[in-house]
């Protein structure tokens, strides 16, 4: 019985302990571009932004969130947040934004389509809207790389098949 014990225990720890190697401790401002690694791990895509590059840490594309991770010319942390919401969807200007302000802005999307009646390529993001609900944006651009629209709705990943009755 001991032994039972011991090893739900032992097994427990190890679950536990890799739980906690998801788990990151978050950069401060001023902190290196080398101590943001150390606390972060490798950026998952690094873009240029003026004198200044924007870490990516994106949990996708099954993940609801991206990390921003800005860096100075001096080489330290100016800011650092979490950017698939509402608020930063909303920075993004129709006929205006082109893929690489996008990418800048929230990431790399979770997944990418094409919808051939406008012939736009369609950039999709996972996130919680009003933190509450499981949905998706849809970033369509056209040829020249232009924002044209964007849509949200539910995200189907989260959706019961029965739904509609299949």
């Amino acid at each position: 019985m001991w032994k039972l014990i011991r090893f739900t225990t032992f097994v427990a720890l190890v679950m536990l302990g890799g739980c906690a190697g998801m788990l990151r401790q978050a950069p401060s401002i001023g902190d290196s571009e080398d101590i943001v690694q150390q606390k972060m791990g490798a950026p998952t895509a690094i873009y240029g932004a003026g004198n200044d590059r924007i870490f990516e840490y994106a949990t996708g594309p099954m993940g609801q969130f991206t990390w921003m991770a800005r860096i100075g010319p001096d080489g330290r942390l100016v800011s650092y947040e979490q950017v698939l919401t509402g608020e930063k969807f909303a920075t993004i200007k129709i006929d205006q934004a082109t893929k690489e302000d996008v990418l800048r802005t929230l990431g790399r999307p979770a997944e990418k389509s094409h919808v051939a009646m406008k012939d736009y390529e369609v950039w999709s993001y996972r996130y919680k809207e009003a933190g509450v609900w499981n949905s998706m944006m849809h970033v369509h651009f056209d040829r020249q790389g232009v924002v044209r629209q964007m849509l949200n709705g539910p995200d189907p990943m989260y959706e019961p098949r029965d739904r509609m009755g299949w």
